[in-house]
């Protein structure tokens, strides 16, 4: 799978590495190329999964602001809910499309 903005891919993992939350595929955080990333002040609450942190993701001058987010620490029991550990792995949104792998 991969994410791509403005034609570039900025996040590519095999569907095995993919952690799939309420309809939204999450990477683990080593897939993403850094490069593309900035931290943003943004942070929204869920209320099972805890306080998300956000990045904009810029590809040739074009930023999608607060275009990826993560859980950097999870609420407890929330990884168990999931089933799987998926604490610092990233999603998207905002325009970012996330795509098989051809």
């Amino acid at each position: 799978m991969k994410a791509i903005w403005n034609k570039e891919t900025v996040a590519e993992a095999t569907p095995e590495e993919l952690i799939r939350i309420e309809g939204n595929w999450y990477f683990p955080a080593e897939s993403i190329k850094k490069d593309f990333f900035k931290d943003s002040d943004r942070r929204t609450t869920c209320f099972w999964i805890g306080e998300a942190s956000y990045y904009d993701v810029t590809v040739d001058g074009q930023t999608s602001e607060f275009g990826a987010w993560y859980y950097p620490q999870p609420i407890v029991g929330s990884i168990e809910k999931v089933g799987k550990d998926f604490t610092n792995y990233v999603a998207f949104w905002n325009g970012i499309e996330v795509v098989e792998s051809h």
